[in-house]
């Protein structure tokens, strides 16, 4: 009896110590990503914006750097001239840096009237047929919009990103708010690859980050703040690499 006694005060007291022990610390990457689309621009937070963060050095990552530097992909503007698109819906993505109709609501502007895009015009004769609404008719007008022309060039980059995202499988992800601004959270000490694994288009340029990033156990239980830009400051500690943007192919 003594000896089950004795038993069950060892397991109370190895639970105790275990709940007692300190939890983990880990640290936080701010990220503030400030970019100028051209040398008479202001300097401005980068919205909306996918960024990673891969354990490892830029040589652990060599071979996937290489892949994100030896990429060729269509620029937006080329993609949709090669669809055909009409010049009012190429403006209409580009004025809000849009990957696909989905980005923002189509206002009732640009169905009728002087800002009208062709595109949404018809798609939204034929969701007024279908739902015989106006209102509700322009909510879902992008339904009606072919498919390629609605989303195609996303989910191109996305097929992309899948493919890169295979050579680095504990990849974190975030996406910049609406002032250029991300958290990476519950971070380890550590050296890690800073990069938006496909080029960010702005102005007449495309721009690609990889850095080294380090978490050092002073960081731990902190905030630890990054300056990103395609522009070099004393501040900034990941400057981008600028190409200029691809020539769209003739028909």
């Amino acid at each position: 009896m003594k000896l089950v006694i004795f038993a069950l005060l060892l397991m109370v007291a190895v639970v105790v110590a275990q709940s007692q022990e300190p939890a983990k610390q880990t640290g936080v990457l701010r990220l503030r990503v400030r970019v100028k689309a051209d040398d008479a621009a202001k300097m401005l937070g980068l919205p909306r914006k996918r960024f990673f963060l891969i354990p490892g050095t830029l040589e652990q990552n060599r071979a996937l750097i290489d892949a994100i530097e030896r990429q060729t992909l269509t620029s937006r503007d080329c993609y949709y001239q090669k669809l055909g698109a009409s010049a009012a819906l190429i403006e209409w993505l580009k004025s809000g840096d849009c990957e696909s109709v989905y980005c923002r609501g189509v206002e009732k502007d640009f169905v009728t009237g002087p800002k009208a895009v062709p595109e949404f015009a018809s798609a939204f004769a034929a969701s007024q047929k279908e739902y015989s609404n106006e209102e509700t008719a322009l909510r879902w007008l992008t339904t009606n919009v072919p498919p390629d022309m609605r989303d195609g060039f996303y989910r191109d980059r996305q097929g992309v990103l899948k493919a890169l995202l295979k050579q680095a499988p504990s990849a974190l992800s975030v996406m910049t708010d609406v002032n250029g601004t991300a958290y990476f959270t519950d971070l380890g000490p550590g050296t890690y690859v800073l990069t938006n694994l496909i080029p960010t288009e702005l102005g007449q340029n495309l721009v690609t980050w990889n850095c080294e990033v380090q978490v050092k156990a002073g960081d731990l239980a902190t905030e630890k703040p990054y300056l990103v830009s395609n522009r070099k400051d004393r501040n900034v500690k990941c400057v981008g690499v600028e190409k200029p943007m691809p020539v769209c192919a003739a028909d």
